[in-house]
């Protein structure tokens, strides 16, 4: 019996044994998961850039176009036939250059014409006056009588209104036979000729035009602006400036604002359906390079120079109509900061509030990452620009990145 009770026990032992095993071996790779599980990942490492501290001017942007100071379509004020086309389609011309001839052999008959009949009525005219004078010496002679007199007077008045009437006529021949060669009346650049040799033409206003001339030098720019600016800028006592205010020009392939101009003048009235007044600015157009009918962004602004906080337009976020950025903190977590935004400044935003200079913030992988984060700040330039963006904004990033432009100066970058 004990012997029996001996073999049970050493086969409970073995079971004991064997499960133990099988447990170890079944629970071990479990362990050793949770274990690998506990460890953090590293954290990702990401661009970061130290907020920019500089004293600048603000400049305003806007959009507008390029007008022509002065636009005339040429009409013909005589009618006949085109005999000649004098320019070159697109040439400069010159005030009082001639552009067409129309025929004027019917107004140069017109006006001989006109000449004859001027001299017959100063021949009737003179006969008429010698009448009237003998008329008076018989008068006083008690040898014609008073209503007699009269009449010769009469004539010789009448004869004297149709020898003005004939001169007026020969002036309207002659006027006419002028419009038979039609000039520049403002030097410009002329447009194509809508009329070619051998076309008749008819007078008048609803006439079709034969070409335009637009002048070059100077060009208007002619833009709007919301309330707040018309109110910081160019509002009566505004400082705008007797001379007016300085505005800067850039056309649509070019970088900057190279072109310098003035405001030359306001509109009178706000649109309150857009919330904006139209201004007009003028430029020299020496090299003719500002063409009428182009887009042309104006930056306006001016006054003291003063600190401002900026950064790249991409380390701030919008969150539900509010705007932020990612503040990397002393243990490199990153905080959320709300911000208000100012205008644009040579490639980077000006941050009214919610930032100081020396700080740095997240500027590029913005989406992949959220505050509380622990990464690790690889420190970059604040201009800098990944290789996921477009190559041509390049020199720009070279320009801000060296500081060079305008500086302390209150000029925007050519």
């Amino acid at each position: 019996m004990q012997q029996h009770k001996r073999r049970t026990l050493i086969a409970l032992a073995i079971v004991v044994v064997l499960g133990a095993g099988v447990a170890g071996s079944v629970l071990r790779p479990w362990h050793s998961g949770e274990a690998h599980a506990n460890t953090p990942p590293p954290a990702p490492p990401i661009e970061v850039a130290a907020v920019v501290g500089q004293t600048i001017t603000e400049w305003d942007e806007f959009s507008g176009r390029l007008e022509a100071v002065e636009r005339v379509e040429i009409r013909p004020r005589v009618g006949g036939n085109i005999d000649a086309v004098h320019f070159r389609e697109g040439a400069l011309v010159k005030k009082g250059d001639p552009l067409f001839t129309i025929d004027p052999r019917p107004y140069a008959a017109e006006v001989a014409r006109a000449e004859a009949a001027l001299a017959a009525a100063q021949v009737r005219a003179a006969h008429a006056k010698s009448e009237g004078e003998r008329a008076q010496r018989l008068l006083d002679d008690n040898a014609i009588s008073r209503r007699e007199f009269d009449e010769r007077i009469h004539a010789a008045r009448e004869t004297s209104a149709n020898v003005r009437g004939a001169q007026a006529q020969l002036e309207a021949a002659r006027l006419n036979l002028t419009y038979t060669r039609i000039t520049a009346p403002v030097a410009g650049r002329v447009s194509r000729a809508e009329i070619t040799v051998g076309n008749l033409v008819a007078p008048g206003a609803s006439a079709p035009p034969l070409t335009t001339v637009v002048s070059v030098s100077p060009v208007y720019a002619s833009f709007e602006i919301d309330e707040q600016s018309y109110l910081r800028y160019t509002a009566p006592g505004a400082g705008g400036g007797k001379n007016g205010l300085p505005v800067y020009l850039g056309l649509a392939n070019e970088d900057g604002h190279p072109h310098e101009g003035k405001v030359q003048s306001v509109d009178n009235r706000l649109d309150p359906r857009s919330g904006t007044i139209r201004v007009r600015a003028v430029f020299d157009n020496d090299d003719g390079r500002l063409l009428p009918g182009l887009y042309a962004k104006v930056k306006m602004g001016g006054g003291a120079p003063h600190a401002a906080v900026l950064v790249n337009d991409r380390a701030v976020g919008t969150d539900q109509g509010k705007k932020f950025v990612l503040v990397v903190d002393k243990a490199n977590k990153l905080v959320y900061r709300e911000v208000e935004l100012g205008p644009n400044y040579e490639g980077l935003r000006v941050i009214r509030k919610g930032l100081q200079p020396g700080e740095n913030i997240v500027v590029n992988g913005l989406q992949r990452v959220r505050p509380g984060d622990t990464v690790q700040p690889k420190a970059v330039a604040m201009a800098y620009r990944s290789e996921l963006e477009p190559r041509q904004a390049a020199p720009d990033r070279k320009q801000a990145a060296s500081g060079k432009g305008d500086g302390n100066d209150g000029k925007p970058v050519s």
